[in-house]
């Protein structure tokens, strides 16, 4: 079964048409304090969406009888909200010390495993065929064993979002994650992206500069970003530029001279294993000019001279501005964020708590009028239907990546982009398809932590060596003959000859990482949404539709709509009594749900 009720891309176009023409209450752009008196369940819901991944009923309620003030604390702050240790990471044991350093590729590691007899902590065989196999085995091991544990990080971050009492640390780690932007396919090491994480968590609500600092300092960013070829006499402009263009002040507010002056002051700058090292006699420690000064600057000399600019208090608001308010920005409103910003000296707590105040936030602009990144969608409609538990099934990671947002792999530097870019037509269909995938779970589903699903020729293999072949044999290209006797010679002659099979290695390494790594719970979604209908004692299609959409909306349905849902929700229980279908009551919700949640109103929050 595959989806049966797809949002229409015209449908969200035209929400987001005539989001802003509905009557305003004259706060659009109005910076200062909502009032008590204006204090609403629609608010509280709101702000719930926004600064975390929406709320329950009993959450949403919980806030609507805070004043808006409390509120907004209690989110930033953590005021008033019990202490509650989230569960650590769970490591599987995949990372042996002889992996680091790991080396940038297969051909580097079996040179040196040439050269010096060793590589990756294994011993080149002394005798005996494919002498550099097990060192090969070993470098794909760790590519593979990486890639499925930074899944299993990205499922440990789901869950910390779907059931923190902190949302807005999680929110804010997301946002971190998107801006400062690292992909486990270059770091190659889920340690480092899992320590960066941490450092969001930790520093996300604090302090930019603490934070830009020890961003700039992380294994993570500078193994993306080459930090180790970065040194005195060479200097690599990756970070440099990025730290410019993406992270701080923005395109147009520094020049080619800065980005090679920069470069020179963080030249020594690298990491040994999950640490920062400085290397004295790679830092280039003579003057430079940067941004007008000049100086022997070293990297957080140039971040400081970096957060003296208003461009960059400003490039960091309208970001958070545009990330948690509305897509519209206009230049007046930026350079008011982005000096207030900067009075508060860059405390990111103490910024967020006046947007969360703001009239403008709760303006009929601000609200229904930002599309849903992926994650956002999926972790709030979890948490929204009641779940405790990120599910196995659908594949959170799979699910997320359908829909363009895969956590730990943003797709550039520049991390994902976000509004109108999450809805094309396919990423629409793939939206219905992960509600459908939650109320009538794939009974196709294989687990892609234990298939290797992005390697056809791993299976191949398998196969081939199942069946008897030799390992040259079972590693030919398919389509390549492994029958005649002339092949079979060859064959019998590269397994005397040959230092390794990159293929064989392949397969093997993928063989010892799923070995080792710890697989990802595979439960579906345990729904009943039988009990809560009935414990809310709804009599009608039409009060059932009614207390879905007021559960999951944040735009509100017109009345044509509303009565085509309870019309198909009606000809599906075959009659207008909830109750008296209580017996079988089940898959008709789930088929309403899936209906619902599929209208092009549902990707708005």
């Amino acid at each position: 079964m595959r989806n049966r009720t797809c949002p229409s891309l015209m449908g969200v176009l035209f929400l987001l048409a005539t989001a802003c023409s509905y009557a305003e209450n004259g706060w659009r752009n109005d910076l200062s304090p909502i009032d008590q008196d204006d204090w609403n369940r629609a608010y509280a819901s709101h702000l719930l969406s926004r600064a975390g991944f929406g709320g329950t009923n009993a959450g949403v309620r919980a806030f609507a009888k805070l004043d808006p003030e409390n509120a907004v604390r209690r989110l930033v702050y953590f005021e008033g909200v019990p202490t509650q240790e989230l569960p650590p990471f769970e490591h599987s044991g995949v990372f042996d010390e002889g992996l680091d350093p790991f080396l940038p590729s297969r051909p580097a590691t079996t040179d040196r495993a040439k050269a010096t007899g060793e590589a990756l902590g294994v011993q080149v065989k002394r005798s005996g065929n494919r002498p550099i196999q097990p060192v090969v085995n070993k470098f794909f091991y760790w590519l593979r064993a990486s890639r499925l544990e930074t899944d299993r990080v990205a499922y440990w971050w789901a869950n910390r979002m779907l059931t923190s009492p902190r949302p807005l640390q999680e929110k804010m780690a997301l946002f971190w994650h998107g801006h400062f932007a690292t992909n486990e396919d270059k770091v190659r090491d889920y340690r480092k992206g899992l320590k960066q994480l941490e450092l969001f968590h930790r520093e996300g609500l604090g302090n930019f500069r603490t934070l830009i600092i020890a961003v700039a300092q992380d294994p993570a960013m500078l193994a993306f970003l080459d930090a180790g070829v970065n040194v005195k006499g060479s200097p690599n402009e990756n970070f440099a530029r990025e730290i410019m263009e993406l992270f701080t002040m923005g395109v147009g507010n520094y020049t080619e001279q800065d980005i090679r002056e920069a470069a020179r002051a963080f030249t020594g700058w690298n990491f040994s294993g999950l640490e920062f090292r400085l290397s004295p006699d790679q830092h280039d420690d003579t003057d430079k000019t940067f941004l007008g000064k000049r100086g022997p600057f070293d990297g957080v000399d140039i971040i400081n001279l970096i957060l003296e600019q208003e461009a960059t208090a400003r490039h960091i608001a309208g970001k958070l501005y545009r990330y948690f308010v509305r897509q519209d920005l206009d230049h007046d409103l930026q350079v008011r964020l982005g000096a207030s910003f900067k009075s508060l000296d860059y405390d990111l707590a103490a910024f967020l708590e006046m947007l969360f105040l703001s009239k403008d936030f709760y303006a009929p602009a601000s609200i229904g009028t930002r599309i849903k990144g992926p994650v956002e969608l999926v972790v709030s409609t979890y948490r929204k239907v009641g779940l405790k538990r990120i599910p196995g099934v659908p594949d959170f990671n799979v699910t997320t990546g359908s829909l363009g947002q895969r956590l730990m792999h943003p797709p550039t530097v520049a991390g994902w982009s976000h509004g109108r870019s999450w809805i094309t037509p396919s990423l629409l269909f793939e939206r219905g398809n992960f509600v459908l995938d939650m109320v009538f779970p794939d009974i196709a589903f294989v687990p892609p932590d234990r298939y290797p699903s992005y390697g056809a020729q791993i299976v191949t293999v398998h196969k081939r060596l199942r069946q008897g072949m030799d390992i040259s044999s079972a590693t030919k290209p398919e389509g390549v003959s492994t029958s005649s006797d002339m092949m079979a010679a060859s064959n019998l002659l590269a397994d005397r000859d040959e230092a390794f099979n990159t293929r064989y290695g392949s397969y093997r390494g993928w063989q010892m990482a799923i070995e080792r790594v710890k697989p990802i719970s595979r439960h579906t979604a345990r729904l009943d949404l039988t009990t809560q209908v009935l414990q809310a004692k709804l009599k009608t299609p039409h009060e059932v539709v009614d207390y879905f959409v007021e559960r999951f909306f944040s735009v509100e349905l017109d009345a044509e709509t509303l009565e085509l849902l309870a019309t198909f929700f009606e000809s599906e229980l075959g009659t207008d009594d909830v109750e008296s279908a209580a017996s079988y009551l089940e898959e008709p919700l789930r088929m309403l749900l899936h209906a619902i949640l599929s209208r092009p109103e549902y990707q708005l929050g």
